[in-house]
């Protein structure tokens, strides 16, 4: 027997509530594969029977799981590759030349999932340009999720998972296997911080950013929401700093304070203000 239309609704609210995720109407069959194991692991009859658990009472850890488990995970090494190659060429390079004087980066990769988005920027980083070895960069990384972040810390990836993007070379020089895992270098992995961040809750305090990857995490998200979290990223964002979107996001009609710049099916912005600055400096 499937979910029924009011325990549906019921979870619809609360990732709504808790996540700001629409479920749409159709992805019963979504709830249901993702919350059927977690019933048989509670020791529920059913998914009615848990659903009714949840209903009969104040917040507990069973709700914040059954919200993780309805976010979406899906992560590679060097996703949309096209992105990390204008990050390599043009951004991290650019960045570097601006902050000489302080010599400090910060970069954020959130909603990072189990951690392939910074730990590729961490390679990136250590492959290309050592200089920056003695700078103070810091690679943040957040997940609403405590489980997903859990393995992200862990830095162990199955043949699967670093068969997805993971250059050859680069999978021999900073991974190293052990029985059916592939373990990232300590190396890399002390290069990420990984903390719990709700995007659509209370922010804990970050630095501000010269670089910040909110890729592939508003398209889940409505138009209110996502004018939010963006107000938000701008105020965090240093002015002549970098905003990467997914291929598919746009700020465009959302919020007029960012523009897109040049670079191919790149999906990064700057700051309306920082490029005016730029263009009449003489």
């Amino acid at each position: 027997m499937g979910i029924s239309g009011t325990d549906f609704d019921y979870i619809r609210r609360l990732v709504r509530e808790r996540s700001a995720i629409v479920l749409e109407v159709g992805k019963e069959y979504l709830v249901e594969s993702r919350l059927l194991p977690l019933v048989r692991e509670e020791g529920f009859a059913s998914l009615q029977d848990m659903v009714s658990h949840l209903r009969g009472g104040p917040p507990r850890p069973l709700h914040r799981r059954v919200v993780e488990l309805m976010t979406t995970n899906e992560t590679w090494f060097f996703r949309d590759f096209r992105s990390f190659e204008v990050l390599r060429s043009s951004l991290l390079p650019e960045l570097i030349l601006k902050r000489a004087a302080e010599r400090r980066i910060n970069i954020w990769s959130a909603a990072c999932s189990s951690g392939q988005e910074p730990y590729t920027i961490a390679m990136i980083i250590s492959e290309h340009f050592p200089q920056l070895a003695s700078w103070n960069v810091r690679i943040i990384a957040t997940d609403l999720s405590t489980e997903v972040l859990a393995r992200a810390r862990a830095g162990r990836y199955s043949q699967l998972e670093v068969n997805r993007g993971m250059p050859a070379a680069l999978l021999v020089k900073y991974f190293r296997k052990v029985g059916n895992e592939w373990h990232i270098s300590d190396a890399i992995r002390r290069q990420v911080e990984f903390q719990e961040l709700n995007l659509v809750e209370a922010w804990p305090v970050l630095p501000l950013m010269d670089l910040v990857l909110l890729r592939n995490v508003l398209i889940y998200f409505d138009v209110e929401t996502k004018k939010s979290i963006l107000g938000r990223v701008r105020r965090l964002l240093r002015p002549d700093g970098y905003l990467m979107l997914g291929g598919a996001e746009t700020t465009l009609n959302i919020d007029d304070a960012f523009e897109r710049t040049a670079f191919d099916r790149a999906g990064a912005y700057q700051l309306r203000s920082s490029k005016i600055a730029a263009a009449i400096r003489p």
